[in-house]
């Protein structure tokens, strides 16, 4: 957990600093600081990661069935990476808009309050939990039923905003 949060916290000051510099060139005129606010709002977009739960909980629905060392190669080349990729994807988000907020554009704060975002807390809460669910016959019965739901939901609801 202490790992997750420091590289939570430190992709946001990277990314906060990055976009920090874009919108600083931006201002003086300079259009390649437009370009570089244009990349990194090009990632700030919560709907990305229904995609990533998607694939991540089909991950975990293959750890609930299969056998120790096939759910071991499927936690550690799938579901560690997509929990990563998730903590910095998100963190880029926030450090993104904390930029941009610290510039004077103090309505983008309201971005974080997308109910999209909830699917970052779910995969975190998720692969957190990951031991606990595959030690209990009835949980891991339980979770792969509620992962494939969530699987084909993120795969084919549309989420309309």
């Amino acid at each position: 957990m202490s790992k997750a949060l420091g590289t939570f916290a430190l992709v946001t000051v990277l990314s906060a600093l990055l976009m920090a510099l874009s919108l600083a060139v931006a201002r003086h005129g300079y259009p390649y600081g437009a370009f570089g606010v244009k990349r990194l709002d090009g990632v700030a977009d919560a709907g990305s990661f229904l995609a990533i739960a998607a694939v991540y909980f089909f991950a975990a629905m293959l750890m609930m069935i299969l056998p120790i060392r096939a759910a071991g190669v499927v936690l550690t080349h799938a579901a560690d990476a997509i929990f990563w990729a998730t903590i910095v994807l998100f963190a880029t988000i926030v450090g993104s808009l904390l930029a941009r907020w610290a510039f004077g554009q103090h309505e983008v704060l309201w971005a974080l309050f997308n109910w999209r975002f909830l699917f970052v807390a779910v995969i975190v809460a998720a692969h957190l939990t990951m031991n606990e669910l595959r030690r209990n016959v009835l949980l891991r019965s339980l979770f792969f039923v509620a992962f494939g739901a969530v699987t084909l939901a993120c795969l084919f609801w549309s989420f309309s905003t």
